[in-house]
Parts: structure tokens; sequence; C-alpha cells
């Protein structure tokens, strides 16, 4: 059997009598009598408000000034349904400053039902009013933030259409399901309308997505650049794909492709007549060499064996032929270097720079020695670059700064640097330097210029050093050195294509 409940104390009946509740409540609470003279104010209500108890009591409530409230009440309105719930007004504070308000109303009655006035409760919305004003600020600031946005890409897109469709290349944009979105009048006329359809469908004639496809690039933000085929076309394209947006706003891909298919011939016909000219040049070189060392030979012979029958005329005749002899082995042997300079492939491990410009030095210990010169070896990148190629081009720069830029007490400096993947290089001298006439035909083969007059050379050296840094992806250039002199540089991509 279950206790019976206890029924409650009669002090906490007491604790629990009206005024006593009222002046506890958080919310405002006033009470009006049926000539809506207010008879009570709790201690809610004056803090809201800023009236006392002793303001508000003894007054008519509207004395708030209260809107709508002021122009009609509604709590003795026999057509507004009693209790009211809930209902906003605003009404004036004790120093003027406006307070939302959100309020129910309803009757008092005695113990013979008889109405006795009303009780009105009301709690403080104006921070949340203004919190909403506030909202409702921004959601109209963004709203016509998205609207100006969205008539600006509209624009943009209308722009990028209108130009897409001015161009001779083709081009389309599809969605991340490889659905076609747009195609630009030339794809149109190359392969007819396809909007929806599937690109590698369509386009490359497949039935699932391309195995080379760049779409994961472009969602990720890159741009990527290939070179492509279109089965139906017997043309070669280069393609650029870069994100764009779609009709739906979602990312895409904007794939533009350019007709190289005659670009691409010529390249390859370069390329070949420049193997024939290559293989031409080696050939004639390599021929020419047999015939001239008999010449040479019979010409050192009759000096020395016949100089006592020869005039000095027909002596001095044959030490031309000798020097002329010489030269021309030399110019051999330099176009056999040049025919060959792209005959061989980059090493699969970069090249110690710094051990093949000691070797070089060493193979021109006699003629720095007889110069008085000294070279500074600083700080030098290791390129991917084959030892041979590295030495031929430090043996012409470093040779030529010896020769040209020269002199006893005289230096030349060798050095380089690292900047990201790019790798430099200089070989400095402190000599007459270059006049800004000859410094345009500087790496011509067979140029030689005014200050080269009286010292042995074929022109060929710097045509060869350009060769090779053309073809290993870099760049050579002169400028003058600081008080007097020249400065080649070398300046190498290794992430670069190597040109084919």
């Amino acid at each position: 059997m279950k206790d019976k409940p206890l029924d409650p104390p009669s002090q906490f009946l007491e604790a629990l009598s009206t005024r006593g509740l009222l002046n506890h409540l958080p919310q405002g609470v006033f009470l009006v009598d049926r000539s809506q003279t207010i008879v009570y104010w709790n201690p809610a209500a004056a803090h809201i408000t800023g009236f006392s108890a002793e303001e508000a009591v003894g007054r008519h409530c509207s004395f708030l000034s209260g809107i709508p409230c002021g122009r009609t009440c509604g709590l003795y309105d026999p057509q507004t349904p009693k209790p009211i719930i809930g209902v906003r007004c605003t009404i004036r504070g004790k120093n003027g400053q406006r307070i939302d308000l959100s309020k129910s109303v309803d009757f008092l009655f005695d113990d013979k039902g008889e109405i006795l006035g009303g009780v009105e409760s009301f709690v403080d919305i104006s921070p949340m009013k203004g919190l909403e004003r506030r909202l409702r600020r921004h959601v109209l600031d963004r709203e016509q933030e998205v609207r100006r946005r969205t008539a600006q890409l509209e624009a943009e897109r209308f722009q990028l259409r209108a130009m897409l469709d001015a161009m001779n290349d083709l081009a389309y944009i599809v969605s991340n399901d490889f659905r076609i979105e747009y195609m630009n009048r030339a794809m149109v006329d190359a392969f007819g309308e396809c909007i929806g359809s599937c690109c590698y469908q369509v386009f490359f004639q497949r039935e699932t997505p391309c195995t080379d496809c760049p779409i994961e690039e472009v969602r990720a933000g890159r741009t990527v650049h290939r070179e492509c085929t279109f089965p139906s076309l017997s043309r070669t394209y280069e393609g650029i794909d870069t994100p764009v947006h779609g009709s739906n706003g979602v990312l895409g891909k904007l794939a533009v492709f350019r007709d190289i298919t005659v670009r691409k011939e010529a390249a390859e016909r370069l390329v070949e007549a420049n193997r024939e000219l290559d293989a031409f040049v080696y050939t004639v070189s390599h021929d020419l060499r047999a015939p001239m060392t008999p010449i040479i030979g019979y010409a050192e012979y009759l000096q020395q064996n016949y100089h006592q029958v020869l005039d000095d005329t027909a002596m001095k005749a044959l030490k031309d032929i000798e020097l002329q002899g010489h030269r021309m082995m030399a110019l051999m042997e330099d176009l056999l270097i040049l025919s060959r300079v792209g005959r061989l492939d980059a090493p699969p491990r970069q090249t110690d720079t710094v051990k093949v410009v000691e070797q070089v030095l060493s193979d021109l210990r006699s003629t720095l020695a007889e110069k008085g010169v000294a070279v500074q070896i600083g700080d030098l990148p290791d390129l991917r670059i084959p030892d041979t190629l590295l030495s031929e081009i430090f043996s012409n720069l470093i040779g030529n700064a010896v020769r040209y830029g020269g002199g006893e007490g005289k230096s030349i400096e060798v050095g380089g640097s690292v900047q990201g993947r790019r790798k430099q290089i200089f070989v400095r001298d402190h000599g007459v330097g270059i006049s800004p006439a000859e410094k345009d035909r500087l790496f011509d083969p067979f140029f030689r210029g005014e200050n080269a007059r009286e010292i042995p050379g074929t022109g060929i050296g710097l045509a060869i050093v350009r060769k090779i840094v053309r073809l290993h992806g870099g760049r050579i250039w002169v400028e003058p050195t600081d008080g007097g002199g020249t400065t080649f540089r070398l300046e190498f991509d290794e992430k670069a294509e190597l040109p084919s």
C-alpha cells in the first residue's frame, strides 16, 4: 500500500501567496482594475520599464505609450478573445528609450465569477528584436551579394562563350560526370551538336572515360597542357584544360584545342633536316681530315729536308701551307664536336661540375702559367649534362677568358648559384670586354670579334656552347663585367623538358 502524500505545511502556503509569487517572477507583471488603473506593479516590471511601483500604481496603463495598445486595448474589447497570448508591442521606458515587449493579457475574476480587472505579463525582447533586425539586414545583404555575383558570373559566362564562339580553336565545357554542357561554333562544325552527351563517347569514340583524362587535376584547380588526336579528325591538337564553373555553379572543365598539325609536321621536318645536316657535317668533317694529314706532313717534310735548295719565298709558302692545314684540322675537329653534341643522352645522375672544371684547368695549366692568370672556383651546382659536354662548355668559356681576357695579374672567376629549380653558372674575366655591336653575333658559327684577329681560333667554340646549353633546356647570355671585362652566364631549369 502506497503512502498517502503529505499535505504542504501552512507556512509554505503563506509563502506561496499571490503577491509573493508575483514579486519573484522574472516577467514583468501588473494588474489593472476595470477602469484600467494600475493597482499592482511587480519588481520585474519596474526593472524592465524603469518605472518604480510608486510611479506606476494609480496611473492609467496608457502612460506607457504602448504601440499598438495605446490605439486599441484588447483587454476590454468584446471582439478580442481572451486570453491574449504572445502579442508584441512597443513602449517607451522611463528614460524615453524604445522597449520591445512580448506580452500576454487576461481577465481577473472574483469568487462569483465577476470581472475584477485584468493582468498583463511581459518580457523584454528588445535584444532579440535587434538581433532579428541585424539578421534580416545580413540576409538582405547576402541576397543582394548573391544576385550581384550571379549577374556577374552570368556576364562573365556570356563573355567567355562569346569569345569561344569567335575562335577557330575547338572548345567545349564538361561537368564532373563528363556531360557536355557547351560547345563552341568550331566544335559544333567538327562534331555536330552533342550537348548532354558524354565527351569520351562522341569525341574520342570510347565506352569509358579516357585513361589520360585530366579531369582530376582540373578539379584540383590545375591547368593541364597536353597533345591529343580525335579519331574522327586526322589532325593533331594541343589541348589546354582549365577549371571553369558550369551552368549549375559546380566546377567543371573547359577544354580548348588548337590545331598544330602543320606546326608539328614542320617541327618534325626541321628535326630531320637538323639530323641530316649534322650527319652531313660529320661526314664531311671526318672525310676532309684524311687528305689534310698528308698535306701537313708533306709541307713539314719539305721544310725540314729541302730548306737548303728552296728560296725564302718557297719556304714561306710551305710554312703557310702547314699553318693553314693545322687551322683546317682544328676547324674539322670543332665541326665534328658540333655535329656530335645532340648525340649524347642526359646522364641518369648529375655530373660533378667542380670536378669537370678542375680537369679543364689541369688541361690548360701550361696556358695559364704562360699568361700568368689565376682561376678562382666558387660554388658550382651539379648539372644533369654528360661530363664530356660539360667539359666542352668550360673548355671553351675558360679558354676564351684566358685568351681574350687574360694577362699577368688578371683573374678569372668561375661560380654559380641555385634559386629554386633554376641553376646558374658564370665565367667572368677582367679583360678588354666585348663591344655592344659584336654582342648579338657572338654565338654565330665562324664569327670572330675585332680583338680576336691575331689570336688562333675557328669561331665555332661559342656556337658549340650555345647548342649544348639549348639541348639541355638552358640559355646563355653575355654581359659586361663591372670594371671591365666579360661575364658569360648560363641558366638551366632542371625541371624543364629537354628539346627533342
